[in-house]
């Protein structure tokens, strides 16, 4: 389940250090998957110079990302990687999929990766590879989807047992909430959101019609009260805003909405819930 992504300018050295990490992890007895740009039959004079295709075989790897990334194994994207966005994809599927990630960036100098790229009998166009470096955006351990990152040089080892004990000893950050099940409300649910709030804009509606500057509105069945904005119109005259019945139902239907998406089990709490609502958005 956990998933490294490897990230560094082109010709950095990168495939040489996933050859390394699979290794390492096959004698741990872990199944390794590897996932690199061959997998999305790149060309690089094509892809790299048309960002349209370009963006096309980033959704192909993040596909497959996606795919293996469930399975019982270690998952390697093996790619320049060099889009914050695009790794921000990558943590937010593996945060979705309660598994580990780890950065790895290959932090080697321009001037290298011309000189190892021009020794390639397959390798970039050398304004190509110029023109990655030049859009590279690097990894900063400060951003939650860089983290934990590790850098090494040309001349470093990995930190072989530091990355195993990041990706299969840490607990995995939660899933964000909206990617989780919703708990199973009751079944009369939808008619109780409905009956309440709609009870609730006819209290405040007839409220005021009797209401004094000043006042708070109590809304029955709730310990809420409705705070009214006063208006200052001279030396001697405060005047509140009246909530208009427009107003009431186009808040009531923002609330219904956020509601049917977070769904609440006990629906005691609903008006308390709508009450407070509408305070924010009047004030």
């Amino acid at each position: 389940m956990p998933l490294i992504v490897i990230t560094g300018f082109p010709c950095s050295g990168k495939t040489k250090r996933v050859e390394g990490l699979k290794e390492f992890f096959e004698k741990k007895d872990k199944s390794v998957a590897i996932i690199n740009d061959d997998y999305a039959e790149v060309d690089r004079s094509s892809t790299y110079s048309d960002s349209s295709y370009e963006k096309a075989v980033r959704g192909t790897l993040r596909s497959a990302v996606e795919r293996l990334i469930s399975r019982d194994n270690i998952v390697i994207l093996d790619s320049l990687n060099y889009i914050k966005g695009f790794r921000y994809e990558l943590y937010c599927n593996a945060k979705a999929h309660k598994s580990t990630l780890c950065v790895i960036h290959c932090d080697t100098p321009e001037d290298v990766c011309i000189e190892w790229n021009r020794s390639r009998e397959k390798g970039y166009p050398e304004d190509i590879l110029r023109a990655l470096v030049m859009r590279y955006e690097c990894p900063d351990s400060r951003n939650r989807w860089d983290s934990p990152l590790f850098t090494v040089h040309p001349d470093d080892e990995l930190p072989l047992e530091a990355i195993y004990e990041t990706l299969i000893n840490r607990v995995p950050p939660p899933p964000n909430q909206a990617t989780l099940p919703q708990p199973i409300s009751a079944t009369n649910f939808m008619y109780e959101l409905d009956r309440i709030t709609q009870e609730i804009v006819t209290n405040i509606l007839n409220a005021q019609k009797t209401f004094v500057p000043g006042d708070s509105v109590a809304v029955p069945g709730t310990t809420q009260k409705i705070s009214f904005i006063c208006i200052f119109v001279n030396y001697f005259l405060f005047r509140a805003r009246q909530v208009n019945m427009a107003e009431l139902r186009r808040t009531r239907r923002q609330f219904i909405t956020y509601t049917k998406m977070h769904p609440v089990e006990d629906t005691t709490k609903i008006a308390n819930m709508f009450v407070q609502y509408i305070n924010n958005c009047i004030h």
